[in-house]
């Protein structure tokens, strides 16, 4: 870094800093100012090439620009959270055994080996074929079929062991369909 530059740019910070907090302690919350003023003086750090001489009007420009985004990014925040309070709030039993059902494959899932785990997520998280997690994990592609045919068989295991045992005459056809779907894939 050319310490003729840093010395530059510390002359117009000392120079404009308290111009530039006053300029946004009049248009900001209180305690927005500093994140402001340290994003107008980060700014013009990066941009120092294209100050003019007289910086003063360009940092004001510069911390319009930033509080303007400021602004938007609030807006967005406050639309977002007005979108969700506005949506239905239920809870069915329906959902709760979904999530139930979310909970077990999850622990299940957890109680896997990290090498079984791994080749799972890259079957259903990103959605690969066994020819494309071969190439992930540099193996051949039967072997990757056996990995995830066995890594599916052990995962059902997981899922079976942390049920309770089912009483005398009901099926396993009672099992949700999210994790007979889940322990297929």
């Amino acid at each position: 870094m050319d310490s003729t530059i840093e010395e530059q740019f510390t002359a117009v910070y000392r120079c404009h800093r308290v111009a530039v907090e006053r300029y946004v302690l009049r248009r900001a919350q209180p305690e927005d100012v500093g994140d402001v003023l340290a994003e107008v003086f980060l700014t013009a750090w990066r941009r120092f090439e294209q100050m003019p001489a007289e910086p003063l009007p360009w940092l004001y420009g510069v911390a319009r620009r930033v509080l303007a985004n400021d602004r938007r990014a609030s807006q967005r925040r406050t639309d977002l959270n007005d979108r969700l309070a506005d949506q239905p709030r239920r809870l069915d039993s329906g959902h709760v055994e979904e999530v139930i059902a979310q909970t077990d494959v999850a622990q299940a899932f957890d109680r896997l080996g990290a090498d079984d785990q791994e080749v799972l997520r890259l079957a259903l998280w990103e959605e690969l074929t066994p020819a494309e997690i071969a190439h992930v994990l540099d193996q051949k592609p039967v072997a990757v079929r056996v990995r995830l045919h066995r890594a599916r068989h052990r995962l059902r295991r997981q899922l079976n062991s942390s049920r309770p045992a089912l009483p005398t005459g009901v099926s396993n056809a009672a099992v949700p369909p999210q994790e007979a779907t889940h322990a297929r894939h």
